[in-house]
């Protein structure tokens, strides 16, 4: 049995794996450090072989990673980096080490989903091969990645995160911070619900704009996967049909096993 862990910047997420299945997905805040609920949840695991992370986070998460590791269980901790390419994706930027390893692992793991279709009659086919893909990773930062069907990455786009978008205006306004709380609505009424509408809007308009210029490019509409712990708060806003993965950098990780 392996443990899966990605550490981003601001939360942790993990799941057992074992005889090619990937177990439920937990997660949690980790404020700069391991939660001692997390260290506690580990140890009431018998047996782990391997662990393998995916790390943006703070280096100190990473290291007590391996320390509760070693306590826990006395096996081998393997952090992925990104390389140029892997298991079909070949990636677009020149110095792999400017691409984040949590997008890197997201395409890895959108290359080899099967179809909905497929996924429904059990065939598990990789996808279309004449179908691109769009990522949008919705968290501290939301990604936007291009992935055509032969595995070639088109490249990027990267906004702020839902917060950060909000709480740069608020630097500047005197706004309390309850005012701009998620808006459901086009249109806000206020201008606490305008900003909280427009940092939902925003994401929801890169995204569907990318995927228009994507059907353009290539003469197929794409798919669009959703993932990231800030992405339910945006999914019912598109126009588009979409797929979510919420634990699509784990399934990232388990190709590297």
């Amino acid at each position: 049995m392996k443990l899966l862990i990605d550490i981003g910047n601001t939360s942790l997420k993990w799941a057992l794996y074992q005889d090619g299945e990937i177990g439920p997905m937990r997660s949690a805040r980790h404020f700069e450090a391991l939660p001692i609920d997390v260290i506690a949840s580990w140890e009431q695991i018998a047996r782990v072989s391997k662990v393998l992370v995916a790390s943006v986070g703070p280096q100190g998460v990473f290291e007590a990673v391996i320390a509760a590791a070693r306590a826990c269980w006395n096996c081998p901790v393997v952090r992925i980096e990104t390389g140029v390419q892997a298991h079909g994706v070949r990636i677009a930027y020149a110095e792999p080490s400017r691409l984040g390893v949590d997008r890197f692992l997201a395409l890895v793991a959108a290359h080899s989903l099967p179809t909905p279709a497929a996924a429904a009659n059990g065939s598990g086919h990789r996808a279309d091969t004449a179908a691109a893909i769009l990522i949008v990773d919705v968290g501290t930062a939301i990604t936007f990645d291009g992935l055509l069907a032969d595995g070639t990455h088109l490249g990027g786009q990267i906004l702020p995160g839902i917060a950060t978008l909000r709480s740069s205006l608020l630097q500047r306004t005197q706004l309390p911070s309850h005012q701009t709380q998620d808006h459901p609505g086009i249109w806000g009424q206020d201008t606490g619900p305008a900003i909280a509408g427009a940092s939902l809007q925003a994401p929801v308009a890169v995204a569907e704009r990318l995927v228009h210029r994507l059907e353009q490019q290539t003469g197929v509409p794409p798919r669009l996967i959703l993932t990231g712990g800030d992405a339910e708060r945006i999914a019912t806003l598109f126009d588009t049909p979409l797929e979510q993965h919420p634990d699509l950098v784990l399934r990232g990780l388990a190709r590297f096993d």
